[in-house]
């Protein structure tokens, strides 16, 4: 089973570039984010002629998140990250896809830091460390996976001194994702990939592609139960240098659950 997540930025500017990914990688499920659309614009249609059932948590011009599933739609279990009930932020979305949990997550970026924003990216963090807890304690095959915006160590970032002070980088988030990573879940390519600058992201100017300057803040973590399933982790990085794409590149795993057959 191939599983990915891809922050689109944007689904519906750059839905060629998704469904030509999709179309070459056939990846069976697919959360993404920045969907940066209502819910009534989601593209549902058209991933659906893809072979693709969705769910999806839009919002207007900001956030959203999505699953797709190949063949099948995903049964939604969750909508928005317990909590906190006056956050209105679409950044997180659960669905379950033949008996695996999966929650996809946008996480707040949280610049500029020290600040507000950097404030309620920590609060989420907690929340998300509240709930992660609550799926470890079920003993269930559970994946959270997505757009962490967080570079967990210094092989995570391509120029760790430039980064020192930025909110994907500061002390207090690296700290948070240890703790998370810390419950017992894996942290999918670095796992496999233990020594390796694997980058997810890099920015459209500079020429940060060709020069590799990139950051990793696009993870799997995988559940006690799913991650003995575990049999490859990459950054399909091609479609980074397609015309019009995400400043993200997707990221697969692939695991091997003992009935997927």
């Amino acid at each position: 089973m191939r599983i990915a997540t891809y922050n689109v930025n944007g689904i519906n500017g750059r839905l060629p570039v998704l469904l030509r990914w999709l179309k070459e990688d056939a990846p069976d499920i697919v959360c993404l984010q920045e969907l940066k659309s209502p819910n009534d614009r989601f593209p549902r249609a058209e991933l659906e002629r893809a072979g693709y059932g969705a769910v999806w948590h839009g919002q207007r011009s900001w956030n959203g998140v999505a699953i797709l599933a190949k063949g099948l739609v995903p049964l939604v279990t969750r909508r928005g990250l317990p909590g906190d009930p006056d956050d209105t932020h679409s950044r997180y979305i659960e669905a379950a896809i033949n008996g695996i949990l999966i929650g996809c997550l946008y996480l707040p970026n949280g610049n500029p830091a020290p600040g507000p924003k950097f404030d309620y990216k920590l609060r989420w963090f907690k929340r998300l460390h509240a709930y992660a807890t609550e799926l470890i304690d079920l003993d269930i095959p559970a994946l959270l996976i997505g757009d962490y915006n967080v570079m967990p160590t210094d092989l995570d970032v391509y120029a760790p001194e430039r980064w020192r002070d930025d909110a994907l980088f500061r002390p207090e988030v690296r700290k948070a994702y240890a703790d998370l990573v810390a419950q017992g879940w894996t942290d999918a390519i670095r796992h496999l990939h233990p020594d390796e600058r694997l980058y997810t992201f890099w920015k459209y100017w500079r020429n940060s592609l060709e020069r590799d300057a990139g950051l990793r803040i696009d993870h799997f973590l995988l559940s006690p139960s799913a991650a003995p399933w575990l049999r490859s982790a990459s950054v399909r990085r091609a479609p980074r240098s397609w015309e019009h794409t995400s400043d993200h590149a997707p990221v697969m795993i692939e695991i091997d659950p003992p009935d997927a057959d």
